[in-house]
């Protein structure tokens, strides 16, 4: 099987199962495990990553309102690695290749090419595509340890989290503008020990007024941008300290705003996820659970 991954979640899936080496196109996101530095890449960003949240914002909407995609697709490289399977996604227009762009290029290839489309809108879904994957690799058996290594992990959390008061929560997924957290998110914050205040369980993220975050008045603000890195977050977060009301918020008066690392962990979903839970668990109860590494999370302070 030679499996082609044009997303990051999905390559973090199929090296999960053991096959890693029948992987032979990924995406120029795909960067977990390490090891997959190697492999051939297969697609572009047509936007400066190195831009603010707004101004990516900016070229995003330019790029959609002119009917263009905000990746670019090497079909032709596609074609000559004759992949089996393609994983790839319609839930998000802006997190990979649009479909019908992949849809076109599998054209070119032998009938026989599967083009799976994942779509998680909760954690469980992320489970079932471990399963699907490993079913159409041919290894249906691979799944199962898996998945229930990392429902042992969720259990885990749980269980040193028996009896402790719900922390309130607001989590944003975007800066400016400013986007609630949404489809697997709000579950991660219950299983975590929290309520999510702004984002809907299984809905995607929406975009939010100041007056609603600012209103919410949660114990726990948790920036995790989607797409960005930890160090790229923190340097966001000035634009939100900047809005009226910040600093009378119950979780900046605490000290419980929190930055994550959006890109590696909240963003991508695969087995990280679970990972996630266990960061957000740290973060809403350092009291029973140990803290994340510092790699991933970090308190945010006002700069002195």
């Amino acid at each position: 099987m030679r499996i082609a991954s044009l997303l990051p979640s999905a390559t973090e899936i199929v090296c999960a199962l053991g096959l890693e080496d029948q992987l032979v196109a990924v995406t120029h996101e795909c960067d977990f495990p390490a090891s997959v530095a190697g492999k051939p890449v297969v697609t572009a960003s047509l936007i400066e990553g190195n831009g603010s949240s707004s101004e990516i914002d900016r070229h995003i909407r330019r790029l959609v309102h002119a009917g263009s995609s905000i990746y670019r697709l090497d079909a032709d490289r596609l074609h000559a690695l004759r992949p089996d399977l393609i994983l790839t996604q319609e839930l998000c227009a802006v997190c990979a290749v649009s479909y019908p762009i992949v849809e076109a290029a599998a054209r070119r290839l032998d009938e026989s090419t599967q083009l799976v489309s994942l779509e998680p809108e909760r954690l469980e879904d992320v489970f079932g595509h471990i399963a699907l994957v490993a079913r159409l690799a041919g290894r249906p058996s691979a799944a199962s340890p898996i998945i229930g290594s990392l429902k042992d992990r969720i259990k885990a959390v749980r269980g040193l989290l028996q009896g402790v008061v719900p922390a309130r929560v607001v989590c944003l997924e975007w800066l400016d503008p400013l986007y609630s957290c949404g489809h697997w998110t709000p579950e991660l914050v219950e299983l975590a020990g929290g309520l999510e205040l702004l984002g809907v369980a299984g809905r995607p993220a929406e975009r939010v007024a100041w007056d609603d975050v600012r209103e919410s008045d949660p114990d726990v603000l948790v920036v995790m941008a989607c797409g960005f890195s930890l160090s790229k977050s923190q340097a966001e977060v000035a634009s939100l300290a900047g809005r009226p009301g910040f600093d009378e918020m119950r979780a900046v008066r605490s000290g419980r705003v929190y930055v994550v690392d959006g890109n590696a962990f909240f963003s991508r979903p695969g087995p990280r996820l679970v990972t996630s839970v266990e960061i957000l668990a740290g973060l809403l109860h350092p009291d029973v659970v140990p803290p994340p590494a510092a790699s991933a999370a970090a308190r945010w302070s006002r700069p002195v």
